[in-house]
Parts: C-alpha cells; sequence; structure tokens
C-alpha cells in the first residue's frame, strides 16, 4: 500500500461507546448481523441505503455497482480524511465531543489495525459505506450516524483520490530521478565510447553510447516536470464542497485541508467534486513517461539481439524458450513495451468517461478509478525494471566501436571538412561525397573524380590527401569535432552531464521536501486524535 498511509503503533486501549471495546471489536462475521441490526430488521446492511431505498440487492446488481476493486487503494485514505472532518466538526460545534471521541476512538482503531475485508463487501457501493457501517456497528448509531454530518460521498471519493494519488505521484516521481540517475552514472563511463547513431533505423553519424544515454535522460528530465506539474495541481482539497452546493453547516475546509498535508483548496464547490481533470493529467503524463521508456526497451530490445549485439542483459530480466535451449529472449523489456500500450488505453479510457458529462457529480466518475490505479501501477512497476535492466547490464563497447564507421557514417563529417578546409558550398561537398559513395570509393581517389564529375574541380589541387580523407572519415574524430552545447563529444557530454546530475539532485530534494510536509501533516493528524481520546 501507500508510503504515507501505513498505520502507526502505540495507540492507547480504548473503550468505545458502542457494545464493543476494542479487545472485542466485530470482525467481518459478525458485521452482516451488526450492520442489519444497525439500519433496522428487514432493510439493507449499508447504513446509506436504508431510508429512501428498500429491499436486498441480488449479487449481479451488488457487483455491478461496486467499485470495491478501486477502493482497496483508497480505503485508508478515507480513515485519514474522516479523522480529520470528526475533528473538525467538534471544533466548530458541529457534533457534540462525546460522539467526536467515540468516533475517533473506532477511527484510531481502524488505522491502527488496518481495515477489515468486510468493508470492500460488494454489497456496499464503495468503501466509504463500509466503513461507516462498520464504524456505526464499533461505536453504535447514535454517534456513528453523525459520521457524515456536513459532507458527501462525493467530495470525500475526490478528497481520498487526490491523497492517493498525491501519494503514487511523489514515489512515481523519485523512482523516475532514480532511472536518470542511473542513466548518468551508465553514461558517465561511457563519454568515450564510439558507436552508431542511427535515422530510419539506417547507419547515419557516429555519436557515443553516454550521448545515447542522455538523450533519455533529458526526456525523462521532462517527463519528470510533467508529474510534478500534475502534483501541484493534485495537492487541492475538494473537502467540505459536499454533494456539489458545500453545505450550510458552519465548517472549516482550510482545518481539513490543512489536516490532510493539501496546499490550498479547489475554490469551487461543483468543481470540487466533478473535476477529473487531475486524474486525466495525471494519466497523460504517465502516459508520455511510458511511451518514453517503451522507446528505450525497444533499442535494447534490438541491441540484445544477436544481429546487432550491443548490450548484453542480467539475466534476471530475460526468460528462456520452452523448447530452444539457446535462446535468452528480454521478456522484460517487451512486457513493459506492450504495459505502455495498455497505461496509454487506461488514458484513452478515462477520458472517453468524462467527456460526455455534464456538471456536477455522475456515477460515471467511478469507472474512472480503476484505469488511474492500473495506469499509476503499470507505470511505477515499469520505470523500476527499466532502471533495474540498465543499471545491470553489460554494454558491449568493442561491437558498437567496430560499427561506429560502417555504412558511410562519416560522410557527413568528410562533407563538412570539404567546407571548412577546402571552400566548397556544402551543397557542392554533400554531392562529391554522396557520388563517391555511390561508387564505393570514399578515399582521396575516389572524391577527386566525383569533385571532377560533379563540379569540375580538383581536390587534390587544394591540398587533399588521403592522410585528411582518413582522418576526416575517423569515428572518434568525428565525434570529437561536435563540440557545441548538446552535442557527442567528449567535452561537451561532461559538461552536459554536470547540469542534468545538478537537476536530478534538485528534483530529488523537491520529493523529500513535499514528502517530509505530507508526512508531517498525516502524522501530526494522527497525534491530534490520539490525544483527543486520551
Amino acid at each position: 500500500m501507500s508510503t504515507y498511509f501505513q498505520t502507526g503503533r502505540d495507540v492507547p486501549e480504548v473503550s468505545l461507546s458502542g457494545a464493543f471495546s476494542c479487545a472485542n471489536l466485530p470482525g467481518s462475521d459478525t458485521l452482516i448481523s451488526l450492520g442489519a441490526e444497525i439500519v433496522g430488521n428487514g432493510m439493507v446492511r449499508d447504513v446509506v441505503r436504508g431510508g429512501r431505498l428498500s429491499g436486498e440487492r441480488e449479487g449481479d446488481i451488488a457487483r455491478y455497482l461496486s467499485s470495491s476493486w478501486a477502493d482497496q487503494w483508497i480505503g485508508e485514505a478515507d480513515l485519514l480524511v474522516d479523522m480529520a472532518h470528526v475533528l473538525m466538526l467538534k471544533e466548530q460545534g458541529i457534533i457534540e465531543e462525546v460522539h467526536a471521541r467515540a468516533l475517533l476512538q473506532g477511527l484510531v482503531r481502524l488505522h491502527h489495525d488496518g481495515l477489515p475485508d468486510a468493508v470492500y463487501d460488494p454489497e456496499f457501493e464503495d468503501v466509504h459505506a463500509g466503513i461507516e457501517t462498520y464504524l456505526t456497528g464499533m461505536v453504535g448509531p447514535d454517534a456513528g450516524g453523525r459520521l457524515h454530518v456536513g459532507r458527501s460521498r462525493n467530495d470525500e471519493v475526490a478528497t481520498c483520490m487526490r491523497l492517493r494519488l498525491r501519494d503514487e505521484l511523489l514515489a512515481l516521481i523519485l523512482e523516475v530521478v532514480q532511472l536518470r540517475e542511473v542513466l548518468l552514472a551508465v553514461a558517465s563511463t561511457h563519454v568515450e565510447s564510439v558507436m552508431p547513431g542511427f535515422t530510419h533505423l539506417q547507419h547515419a553519424q557516429p555519436t557515443t553510447l553516454a550521448h545515447h544515454l542522455l538523450a533519455y535522460a533529458v526526456a525523462f528530465e521532462r517527463d519528470t516536470g510533467r508529474l510534478l506539474d500534475a502534483y501541484r495541481r493534485v495537492n487541492r482539497s475538494p473537502l467540505g464542497a459536499a454533494a456539489f452546493a458545500s453545505t450550510g453547516y458552519p465548517i472549516d475546509r482550510e482545518s481539513t485541508a490543512a489536516r490532510l498535508g493539501f496546499s490550498g483548496l479547489l475554490e469551487n464547490s461543483m468543481d470540487a467534486v466533478s473535476g477529473r481533470d487531475f486524474a486525466l493529467e495525471s494519466l497523460a503524463a504517465v502516459t508520455i513517461l511510458m511511451t518514453t521508456a517503451s522507446r528505450l526497451a525497444e533499442e535494447l530490445v534490438i541491441w540484445s539481439s544477436q544481429l546487432v549485439g550491443f548490450v548484453d542483459l542480467d539475466d534476471r530480466y530475460c526468460s528462456t524458450s520452452s523448447i530452444m535451449p539457446q535462446k535468452k529472449n528480454p521478456d522484460t523489456l517487451e512486457l513493459l513495451r506492450a504495459r505502455a500500450a495498455s497505461v496509454s488505453g487506461e488514458l484513452a479510457a478515462a477520458l472517453g468517461i468524462v467527456k460526455g458529462l455534464p456538471q456536477a457529480y455522475n456515477r460515471d466518475l467511478q469507472q474512472l478509478s480503476p484505469h488511474l490505479w492500473r495506469g499509476m501501477d503499470e507505470t511505477r512497476a515499469s520505470v523500476r525494471i527499466l532502471s533495474g535492466a540498465i543499471e545491470s547490464a553489460r554494454f558491449v563497447t568493442e561491437r558498437m566501436a567496430a560499427e561506429a564507421g560502417r555504412g558511410g557514417s562519416t560522410a557527413t563529417e568528410m562533407a563538412d571538412t570539404l567546407v571548412r578546409e577546402f571552400g566548397l558550398p556544402f551543397r557542392t561537398a554533400h554531392h562529391v561525397v554522396a557520388r563517391a559513395v555511390r561508387h564505393g570509393r570514399l578515399d582521396a581517389a575516389g572524391l577527386e573524380e566525383a569533385a571532377h564529375e560533379m563540379a569540375g574541380i580538383s581536390l587534390a589541387e587544394r591540398g587533399m590527401d588521403q592522410a585528411r580523407v582518413e582522418q576526416a572519415l575517423d569515428p572518434l574524430e568525428s565525434v570529437r569535432v561536435r563540440r557545441v552545447p548538446g552535442g557527442p563529444a567528449p567535452e561537451a557530454v561532461r559538461a552536459h552531464l554536470a547540469v542534468l546530475s545538478s537537476r536530478a539532485a534538485r528534483d530529488s530534494e523537491f520529493v523529500a521536501h513535499e514528502s517530509a510536509l505530507v508526512r508531517q501533516a498525516i502524522d501530526g493528524l494522527v497525534q491530534t486524535v490520539r490525544e483527543e481520546i486520551r
């Protein structure tokens, strides 16, 4: 489960105002009869349904309405929201201290012991109803019936989603930063490891392994930025918006927001409960991130083939064949490519759910949550896999170097040399080198012949000789002359590594700072509740 929703210890033994003590709380078996007693004979167990609706729902209907799978993600967050809400109700004089104390005693016990499976029973429409029913069974209907004063499940679920998503985003951002750091560490050891660069999967120009890896490091840095932007918008409190039109009770929204570690409020109560752009933005950010990860995974798959042979992946990240004993297959990276498509599908589904909804809350939004949580879960797992695969891989630099100059990949530098040192217009130089390549003679004699053919000039008369041609065609020389910022020359790469390392440290520090603020707020909330019940 979540980092910030782990249960604590050192909870004092308390007596509850209901029929049960902490030493004898109802389990899931007891809840069935207990819930029926709470809401009255012949009525449903779910405390929410009892007044307006009658009769038990059949299994298919109950399961169809239930959000039990997605609610596993937010159950513990709901307890924190309940604690902050009850404290505020007491402080505002909306409920009496005796009732607040009973509710807080039950909530602390559930927070300490963990939520029972019973609260996720599909016969409850959601975990919020399950917790309220279970808690009412613990503390009695007089106290339990006051838990929901001044709020709706609409603002409750939106708050719980933001709490958990905030946690997931912070954890994911840190994992992406760690992936960037792995790329930087590997790159730092391969600043002069020459390899072919490709366009259209054809040999194009020489580069270095460090330069290639930094291309992904900067892409993942942009992914980090998108996640950070999403986090800032996620970290706002909708609590107190109620169904959509707020409430007539004198609640204190700022108090609950602060206790839950939010940076501020969502200002419009209708938007607070019905807006899901925070989830869409987060899914969009992880979809782009997974697209970046999939591209890197694809290259590692290609590079690990016997045909290319640029990388040897650690056996832990590979599988073998059930029939072909020689096989070493990069299965984890292949699955990452597939999961990138799955995350993209989660975003598409979420967009489709939201796009046609009028204000304010509609039950369709319940279907968005599974897509959000699956997208986050797949992404976090994939980032960790990719980071480990790169960190443990052995890059075959001798094979890369052997391929660096093949396929005419240094022809561009040859043309540039004709421009810089022998005064040719670039297009003329391009044509001369291209014709020499066409004739299969990229040497001094071949270039001389091509120069006569294409431009009616003599390169030999301008001082071109075989030694200068060989220097221009050297892959390492081709790399070294590309010193401009962002280029593959060793000094350019080293300078870029220093900048990227600094920015990775900055992002890591931001996550640590925000995590500490959230942890401080949540710990403070739980501590305040414990003090209230002593």
